[in-house]
């Protein structure tokens, strides 16, 4: 696998910073989208190397969103963000590549402008609702996450259970379900809690 973490809206944050970028955005949507558009095609020719690759699968992570939620209108996401996904992604699609889709923070609303645009996994935080991504695209897509890694940072035993047995219960059932933590193991996670983590992983997916 290969992948690219500046698509879009995190090749902008890398650019300009937070305060920037939201001081421009709100400033003027407009002139910002312009610029979103330009950037975008500036870093196609990324997309298009990545299609001239070898690897078979292309992670494409990019954090459009925070923990609440979209920080821009959803209507200048649809605008700008996703129309430039599908040129950039088109490039990957002839190619015959498999698309991973990463974004921190809580994509829910935005799961199916996402989908539209040809991936064929979605890799989540615990904020965003995997419930409904395993509805209506378990049977179709991949699905990656979504254990909170704050319960295995700060709980016990009984709690690390409860989480992994919460995402078994819900993706277990579908085919492409991954069992992961959202956002990685921290190295300062304890032991025990990753070794727990581990042993009920092992129990719970059995099918």
């Amino acid at each position: 696998m290969t992948g690219i973490y500046i698509s879009c809206m995190s090749g902008l944050i890398d650019l300009l910073g937070w305060d920037m970028l939201l001081t421009c955005a709100g400033t003027d949507p407009k002139a910002f989208g312009e610029f979103t558009d330009r950037y975008s095609m500036w870093i196609e020719r990324y997309f298009k190397a990545l299609a001239k690759s070898d690897a078979p699968v292309v992670m494409i992570h990019d954090d459009i969103v925070w923990t609440e939620g979209a920080f821009l209108a959803p209507e200048w996401y649809r605008k700008h963000i996703f129309p430039s996904y599908k040129r950039c992604f088109r490039h990957l699609h002839e190619a015959g590549k498999l698309l991973m889709y990463t974004s921190d923070g809580n994509y829910t609303e935005f799961i199916d402008d996402i989908a539209s645009c040809g991936v064929n996994s979605f890799v989540l935080e615990p904020t965003t609702d995997m419930s409904y991504i395993a509805e209506k695209y378990g049977k179709t897509h991949s699905f990656v996450g979504n254990a909170d890694t704050r319960i295995l940072l700060h709980g016990n035993r009984d709690d690390i259970y409860r989480e992994v047995k919460r995402c078994m219960d819900i993706g277990k059932k579908y085919p492409g379900f991954i069992m992961a933590v959202g956002n990685h193991i921290p190295a300062n996670t304890p032991v025990d809690s990753c070794m727990w983590y581990n042993e009920f992983c092992n129990e719970l997916g059995r099918r």
